[in-house]
């Protein structure tokens, strides 16, 4: 279905793993795409694929907590493909895994930074330009929003942060046209979960295979989210099947938790 069929997407934080699955998925759906992320090697080969696809990619490397990079990805996205009609913030970093009595201020300080302020600063960038197209901001979460397990405290600050921040922008920028919501994933089998599986298996003396199966039996659906499933649930939040859907949160888990 070609739900965001010459729609142009803006994905931030895009890499090998969700950052690939969204921007293919949205350019199956019908979309250009403008990639951005600070490493240009990784932006290449994902345009390359969506190329393959048939759709546009627009490359541009950028720190999204850095003003001026942010001003110029908006600007080159308007410059080469005349509008905005959505914005995925996608880019996030991991706070110190520990506890909140003995986390680092400065470590955690920049996860916020990168988390909240940067997803802020982008989608008042793009604010103006996705007023025009009726346009949609979808806000990557995370699964850490339903627990409080230890050493998870850090995390679960910056993503409830980014939680509050989606419901507010929604209602402010809902009368202009604007819909925000939040896709919250669990896990997500994708290069990086396959490689701590592997180490959970070395240090357990077990199989890759074990550790999966055991983690999968938690969820409901028996599987773990690949990184297309994810995408997926972003795509319909950004297309017009979703018109009437601003400020709400779409937990993405197989049924890991239930909300």
């Amino acid at each position: 279905m070609m739900l965001l069929e010459n729609r142009v997407i803006i994905i931030s934080g895009v890499g090998p793993g969700l950052g690939r699955g969204l921007a293919l998925q949205c350019a199956k759906a019908g979309a250009d795409v403008v990639l951005a992320a600070r490493t240009e090697g990784k932006l290449e080969e994902v345009a390359k694929e969506v190329a393959d696809l048939g759709r546009r990619a627009v490359t541009v490397p950028t720190d999204i907590t850095d003003e001026a990079a942010c001003e110029r990805l908006v600007e080159t996205t308007l410059e080469q493909c005349g509008r905005v009609d959505g914005l995925i913030n996608n880019a996030f970093a991991i706070p110190p895994l520990t506890d909140l009595a003995d986390a680092d201020m400065g470590a955690m300080r920049t996860a916020l930074e990168v988390n909240v302020f940067a997803a802020l600063r982008l989608t008042r960038l793009c604010a103006p330009a996705l007023a025009e197209r009726g346009g949609s901001v979808v806000m990557i979460n995370s699964a850490v929003l339903r627990h409080s397990r230890r050493t998870f405290g850090a995390y679960k600050m910056s993503k409830s942060a980014l939680l509050s921040l989606a419901q507010s922008l929604a209602t402010e920028l809902g009368p202009r046209g604007v819909r925000v919501n939040t896709i919250a994933p669990g896990y997500i089998w994708a290069d990086s979960l396959k490689w701590y599986f592997d180490y959970l298996a070395q240090e357990r003396g077990v199989t890759p295979q074990q550790v999966y199966d055991e983690t999968a039996a938690t969820v409901d659906l028996g599987k773990l989210p690949e990184p297309d499933e994810i995408a997926d649930a972003v795509v319909f939040m950004l297309s017009p099947l979703a018109r009437a859907i601003t400020g709400q949160c779409l937990d993405v888990n197989g049924g890991e938790f239930h909300h």
